[in-house]
């Protein structure tokens, strides 16, 4: 899965925006226009109530979960710690592309500056990669609790934790930090129409008049190492975690055993599944309404669902959330 990519889509050609430079005979892009919502203008106010609802829902529910997992003794394990860091990753994930996605809303030209644009990509690309491998260290937490429980304690000490959430992050960071300085060296001649409610690599690369096969490269090295092989590591940890729970004599010991792990298996299947309806369509046939409505279910559901899912499935969660309520 790629950290930041969307199909190709047509752009028209704009001459605001668009600033001179005397040495060159091109014009270079200093601000971009985001289409996305633009095509229903008197739907502006119900699209803003409707995001704000979602945003606010998101920031809530996380919040919650951060509270509940720091001030509940039985919550002060491996795998909350886990959740609360995806809590605190999904309200970074979510607010790189909501406020500017709100305030548009109210503007009848959609717009980002060319520096607002790289660091909102930068941070973007930072969460998304940070997410394929925390919750590939999510899973590795749930293959040993299932498969190893004796050397649980051992294997997944408050150290190794940490140097996990540690790593998940490095990584989401030298990945995005290697595509936005490969990025911010390109040379953007217009147009700057990006049919989208945010900035994303793929796009920028469209608008580039100057060679982006390295920046192309480097996209499809880091989709292996970023988003495909964390996907793979997980689908290979729950295969030896549900051959392990078939193994379990009693059936209140298999579903005991499950239950420890659904949350975070819903959690996967709706990050991955999301995903693979954004990125892996077909680059044509879409109209500009289904292709945003595809990458909301990306880029903002998930980070919703996430507290949700966790709240339903799981009765330490939720005895904890009671006690914040009471």
């Amino acid at each position: 899965m790629d950290a930041g990519f969307h199909p190709e889509v047509s752009f028209e050609v704009v001459t605001t925006a668009v600033t001179p430079f005397p040495m060159n005979n091109q014009t270079y892009v200093t601000e971009f226009i985001f289409l996305a919502f633009s095509n229903h203008p008197s739907l502006q106010g119900l699209f803003f109530l409707v995001f704000l609802v979602i945003y606010l829902a998101t920031l809530l529910g996380n919040l919650l979960i951060i509270t509940a997992t720091r001030v509940s003794p039985a919550l002060h394990t491996p795998m909350y710690y886990f959740l609360s860091n995806l809590s605190f990753l999904d309200i970074c994930y979510t607010s790189t592309t909501m406020p500017v996605m709100l305030v548009n809303f109210f503007r009848d030209k959609k717009t980002i500056s060319y520096n607002g644009c790289l660091s909102q990509l930068f941070f973007f690309v930072t969460c998304a990669g940070t997410e394929c491998v925390l919750l590939a260290a999510m899973a590795y937490d749930r293959y040993v609790a299932i498969c190893c429980p004796l050397q649980y304690p051992v294997l997944m000490s408050a150290k190794v934790c940490a140097s996990l959430v540690t790593a998940s992050w490095l990584c989401g960071l030298v990945n995005s930090l290697t595509h936005t300085v490969l990025t911010a060296t390109l040379t953007l001649c217009g147009p700057n129409h990006i049919s989208h409610f945010l900035c994303d690599i793929p796009l920028l690369l469209k608008l580039s008049c100057s060679d982006t096969s390295v920046n192309e490269s480097v996209l499809h090295v880091a989709s292996a190492t970023i988003g495909l092989s964390p996907c793979l590591f997980t689908a290979v940890s729950y295969i030896c975690i549900i051959s392990a729970i078939l193994r379990i004599p009693s059936a209140q010991g298999r579903s005991k055993a499950f239950s420890t792990c659904a949350s975070h298996l819903t959690v996967v299947v709706v990050f991955y599944g999301t995903a693979n309806l954004n990125y892996d369509r077909p680059s044509e046939g879409y109209s500009l309404d289904m292709d945003i409505l595809v990458s909301v279910l990306f880029c903002i559901v998930p980070p919703m669902l996430n507290p949700i899912i966790y709240s339903l499935r799981n009765k330490e969660v939720k005895g904890a959330l009671k006690k914040l309520a009471t």
